[in-house]
């Protein structure tokens, strides 16, 4: 089946440079969309291989999954501890360390998505909430975009995990977490870079603009 890219990632009509969804101005590195095929198509994800029109002419193929977007928080509690969870996750066959995360539901928007899943999976609701940033963690094969958001002033109520969905949700400090990624036993991306943002913002160099709610 041809048709274009869907959201969230390139949705270029062939001749499009895909560069000039970003900021509309070219950079001399722009691949154009010929077309696109839907080779695979999941419940949660979809596969797709697109042929593409090079920066010297030449014609070239990419292959790619498409991810509906996603959201981690990063919760604080009053004494500076963080809220964590432990999930097992099957496509690496490990027990992961991670701040509470999740991808959207169809429509949904980034703070409301946040707040769904700090409540789903760990049951805490937040008074405060912040927008700190956006990431591209698989930017070779896939279209996932993560947005990153702090939470304040918890108060814990009961869980709703989806069906199948097994989690443990515990609380560290950052220097414990420090300590586990240098030793390798936190490995997850979007978690690091949560751990990065966190840093700043303690340090004062990357202020958070809080809102209530």
């Amino acid at each position: 089946m041809i048709d274009t890219p869907s959201q969230p990632g390139p949705s270029a009509a062939p001749g499009q440079p895909l560069a000039e969804l970003n900021d509309g101005t070219g950079d001399g590195l722009s691949e154009t969309l010929i077309s696109s095929e839907t080779v695979y198509r999941g419940h949660f994800l979809h596969a797709r291989h697109d042929r593409v029109r090079l920066p010297d002419g030449r014609e070239a193929s990419r292959e790619y999954v498409v991810h509906p977007g996603a959201v981690m928080v990063v919760p604080l509690l009053p004494d500076g501890r963080l809220v964590m969870e432990r999930q097992f996750r099957y496509p690496v066959g490990m027990t992961m360390i991670e701040f509470p995360a999740g991808k959207f539901d169809p429509g949904e928007g980034a703070l409301a998505c946040a707040q769904r899943e700090l409540r789903e999976e760990t049951g805490y609701v937040a008074r405060r909430w912040a927008r700190a940033g956006l990431m591209h963690p698989v930017i070779g094969y896939a279209t996932e975009r993560i947005e990153v958001w702090f939470a304040d002033e918890l108060t814990l109520g009961e869980r709703h995990l989806d069906d199948g969905e097994f989690l443990d949700v515990f609380t560290a400090t950052q220097q414990e977490l420090e300590g586990w990624m240098r030793d390798g036993l936190l490995t997850d991306a979007k978690t690091i870079v949560g751990m990065m943002w966190l840093r700043q913002w303690r340090a004062g160099v990357w202020p958070l603009d809080w809102q209530a709610v």
